[in-house]
């Protein structure tokens, strides 16, 4: 049966790909069957690529990938029987050398070596609850116009349109912030947002009293801070076969400063008791914002899925180098 439906994909996608199919189509199984690659024209020689090395040239010039409808095949291809998990983020493939190639963007600063290069940002469906399998669904370059937010959250309402349930959306702590809450506001989505550990959220305000204008922000909660804290309405422990004890708490209805209307659940995930016992686990600090939370269980463990990803990477940058 997997055999007959990849098969049936590789069809599909092959009617899909339009002017030089064919050349398009050998092209990618040589990417897939081939170990390091450094040219096209090493892609020429594998023996799954059927013509000659100029093709590659000439296919590359004349196709016109139609992304929507690649899309649409791929997202097709998301299980919904249970809510589908994608994760997103961006990753740098610095080019100093390649001083022809157009749209070049520097990044650095703040102790590091400024460099110039493109960046990418990939969405991908993460399958399995345990496991290294990433199936990006979208890998698209950051053009000097954006930014990684902003490219994410257009590539999460390009997918979101064509699927048929809400996913799940899992980012790190780049995106756990009020531009991104924002932007993804009208997204048939949920989020889960890594927070980083000197960010401060803001609770309700009060009931408006009738003088002045009213108030958007309530308590403040600084999340290095435990002094701030309000008491969690919602604690759980669970006993994990990898990490060990772990305590999690919850905070409801906080906010960034700059997004009041995008209230978040603030989840705190702590380690007791490291399996092992020998490494320590700073605490993780998550953003949930959606329509139905999972139980909080399972739910913080949904983002240790997204590690899933850097496999995708490396194979992205050791085996397919994402300038190539």
């Amino acid at each position: 049966m997997i055999f007959n439906q990849l098969r049936e994909f590789r069809q599909r996608l092959y009617e899909t790909l339009g002017n030089a199919r064919d050349t398009i189509f050998d092209l990618m199984d040589a990417v897939l069957v081939s170990g390091c690659i450094m040219s096209y024209v090493s892609l020429s020689q594998s023996p799954v690529f059927r013509r000659q090395w100029p093709s590659i040239y000439e296919g590359l010039q004349d196709s016109q990938l139609p992304r929507a409808t690649v899309r649409k095949l791929l997202v097709n291809q998301i299980a919904t029987e249970q809510q589908p998990l994608l994760a997103g983020d961006a990753t740098r493939w610095n080019r100093p050398a390649a001083k022809t190639i157009k749209d070049r963007t520097s990044s650095g600063g703040s102790n590091q070596a400024i460099t110039v290069g493109h960046s990418y940002s990939t969405l991908a469906w993460i399958p399995e609850a345990e496991g290294s399998w990433a199936l990006p669904v979208c890998h698209e370059r950051i053009t000097s116009f954006e930014t990684p937010g902003s490219r994410a959250a257009f590539q999460l309402k390009q997918v979101t349109r064509q699927m048929s349930v809400r996913p799940l959306a899992v980012y790190d702590r780049g995106y756990g912030n009020a531009s991104f809450v924002n932007q993804t506001a009208d997204i048939e989505a949920d989020l889960l947002l890594r927070l980083a550990s000197n960010r401060c959220v803001y609770g309700a305000p009060a009931a408006y009293g009738g003088r002045g204008a009213p108030a958007k922000h309530g308590h403040k909660m600084k999340l290095n801070a435990p002094e701030t804290w309000s008491v969690p309405i919602e604690t759980v422990e669970v006993d994990d076969p990898k990490l060990g004890r772990v305590r999690v708490s919850r905070w409801s209805e906080y906010h960034f400063q700059k997004s009041p209307k995008r209230p978040m659940e603030i989840i705190r995930v702590e380690v007791l008791d490291a399996k092992g016992g020998k490494r320590r686990f700073a605490p993780m600090w998550l953003a949930w914002l959606g329509q139905t939370m999972p139980p909080l269980e399972t739910l913080w463990s949904n983002y240790l899925r997204r590690f899933a990803l850097e496999h995708w990477y490396r194979f992205a940058f050791l085996e397919c180098p994402l300038g190539l």
